[in-house]
């Protein structure tokens, strides 16, 4: 008799747990040249990603000043920008990247939360 066990049958369909924060994420930084918001926004992606992301992330920053062909396929229409290639789907911000909340959502790495989370209250 041929007994087999859960284990000998995988689950199909289902993602397995922790696979998410496994995920490697491209990021893509767009900056004009060394201005102070161009250099916050350096700084405050590192931040967020040594401390979110720490081993899984690729970070390339493209100063649109030495490589203008870059920010034009990619439709850059101000910087700094940050896209977020993978995991899908694609994402842009716009800012100095200091609204960390923001960013944490828009990556996925944390939940929206509803208005009434934000404020106590519906609004």
């Amino acid at each position: 008799m041929n007994t087999k066990t859960m284990e000998d049958h995988p689950v199909k369909h289902q993602k397995a747990p922790g696979k998410v924060a496994a995920e490697k994420y491209c990021l893509r930084l767009y900056v004009t040249g060394s201005t102070p918001r161009s250099t916050r926004a350096i700084t405050n992606i590192k931040r967020i990603c040594e401390t979110h992301l720490k081993n899984r992330y690729t970070l390339e920053i493209v100063d649109i000043y030495q490589q203008p062909g870059l920010a034009k396929g990619e439709q850059i229409i101000a910087a700094p920008t940050l896209i977020k290639r993978l995991p899908l789907p694609l994402r842009k911000f716009i800012g100095d990247m200091t609204n960390s909340e923001r960013i944490l959502i828009g990556l996925d790495l944390r939940p929206a939360r509803k208005p009434e989370e934000l404020n106590g209250k519906s609004e």
